[in-house]
């Protein structure tokens, strides 16, 4: 089984069951809902103990508790076709160049971590239409600058 087909097992699953993510996340626990369903489809992978639930969760073989636990090949084809997935990739074709200055301005020359990162999101409601609202928070890693003299800063944190 590749885990493309273990993932449209799990879909098959939730919905033959009629289950929504936020059961689903609840009964397995023990982490953000956002990596839960992310391992489901995927791209994140389950620690054993979140595996184990997961598996008796949704009746799956050894082999397939074992595959939720494995590091995935990670990412899509670029750009997104799906619509909203799109809305995210324009959001930083568009406002990317204006969050990186800004970020570099306030913590200097590094980057945001997409790994030491929590992301949040809920619904505000609003008369003209639901909004959705996310948080994102990903640690600052800053550019270290190797090959340094004496005198010349290690890393790239905001020089005062």
């Amino acid at each position: 089984m590749k885990r493309e087909e273990l993932t449209e097992k799990i879909l098959d699953i939730k919905r033959e069951k009629g289950w929504n993510w936020k059961y689903i996340t609840g009964e397995i626990g023990g982490m953000s809902e956002v990596l839960i369903v992310g391992a489901l489809l995927g791209q994140m992978k389950l620690v054993k103990p979140l595996a184990e639930k997961a598996a008796a969760l949704f009746d799956l073989s050894e082999n397939e508790k074992r595959m939720l636990n494995e590091v995935p090949y990670r990412g899509t084809p670029m750009p997104p076709t799906d619509p909203l997935i799109y809305r995210f990739y324009e959001m930083v074709m568009v406002n990317g160049p204006a969050w990186k200055a800004l970020i570099e301005e306030e913590f200097g020359d590094g980057i945001m971590s997409a790994i030491d990162f929590n992301i949040e999101f809920e619904r505000e409601p609003n008369p003209k239409g639901d909004r959705v609202k996310i948080a994102m928070s990903g640690k600052f890693l800053p550019y270290k600058y190797y090959g340094n003299e004496q005198g010349i800063p290690d890393y790239g944190f905001k020089e005062s």
